[in-house]
């Protein structure tokens, strides 16, 4: 990769490190189903009326849509209004990448090899200890309803790749326009109608630049840039990059909100890293065929198995 290009992976990576402190900023403004509704909200206008409609059928544009946006982010700013830490959830999020794999072998045939076992055994380790970290201190609720988000964004991935879309930010910016409408209604479910209208009465502009910075700079800007990057090298060597996301999300979460970084999460770090990193590693296809992988989701750091994915 020419440096210039390197440099664009670093800034992206650090983009979706920050985005976790800005998710954090923002759950002090919004309720997190209402905040989540915003945010693609925010990024499906107006762009969805300036791209066609991607050539995929319907059931992968609203399967995606669903899993994206109602399960992974929903379930993802309730565990870090919960209490999950900015910094951790970036962390923990990076399992998404053993259960890509999962998911993938059962419903696309694609068996994978020894090494993939060995680097999701340790990433698996590294999540145990983390939740020992955060058992100890925060909410393990909390933690759950994160590492369930991970999952959901596996099965995104998933069907992001069966999909296969042409037009890989044309696709997310229609998928962006699914989970509006279900956030919208489970937030007055579970909300209140009375707490969404308070803080859209209670609308500054902060709180428009942090949702404005998740959709357009994390979402926009970063999965843009990164499809950018896809075009013009394998994704063998911008994968690696997504490794670094963690690494700004706990290092932001510690220098602008504070949270310390026990050597037992520095031990969790090096042992998820270290085991998505194996898991991204190509590998020989023992199954069927699949279509070669896009990147799942705008806002969220890509997944690890050679797609990226918004924080």
């Amino acid at each position: 990769m020419r440096p210039l290009h390197i440099a664009l992976a670093v800034l992206i990576a650090a983009v979706w490190g920050v985005n976790f402190v800005v998710i954090e900023v923002g759950l002090g403004h919004f309720p997190p189903l209402l905040f989540s509704a915003l945010r693609f909200l925010a990024a499906a206008l107006p762009a969805v009326f300036l791209v066609g409609r991607p050539a995929v059928a319907w059931k992968w544009i609203i399967g995606v849509g669903l899993a994206l946006g109602v399960g992974k982010f929903g379930l993802l700013f309730i565990g870090m209004d919960q209490g999950m830490p900015a910094g951790l959830s970036s962390l923990v999020l990076q399992t998404q990448a053993v259960f890509t794999a999962l998911f993938a072998a059962l419903a696309l045939s694609e068996r994978p090899g020894r090494v993939r076992v060995v680097g999701m055994a340790i990433a698996l380790a590294g999540m145990g200890v983390a939740a020992v970290d955060e058992g100890a201190d925060g909410p393990i609720l909390a933690f759950a309803l994160v590492v369930a988000a991970a999952a959901c964004w596996g099965v995104s991935n998933v069907l992001t790749r069966r999909a296969a879309p042409p037009d890989a930010l044309g696709f997310m910016v229609w998928v962006s326009t699914v989970p509006v409408l279900p956030l919208l209604a489970l937030s007055l479910l579970f909300e209140g109608w009375d707490r969404d209208l308070a803080a859209l009465a209670a609308l500054d502009w902060t709180g428009v630049a942090i949702i404005l910075f998740i959709a357009w700079v994390s979402t926009v800007f970063g999965f843009g840039a990164w499809g950018h990057l896809l075009r013009h090298h394998p994704a063998s060597s911008v994968a690696p990059f997504t490794l670094l996301v963690p690494v700004f999300g706990m290092s932001s979460a510690a220098l602008f909100l504070g949270e310390p970084i026990s050597p037992l999460r520095w031990c969790a770090a090096a042992l998820l890293v270290g085991g998505v990193a194996l898991t991204s590693l190509p590998g020989r296809r023992r199954g069927p065929l699949a279509p070669a992988p896009v990147p799942p989701t705008p806002s969220a750091p890509p997944a690890a198995a050679g797609a990226p994915g918004p924080r």
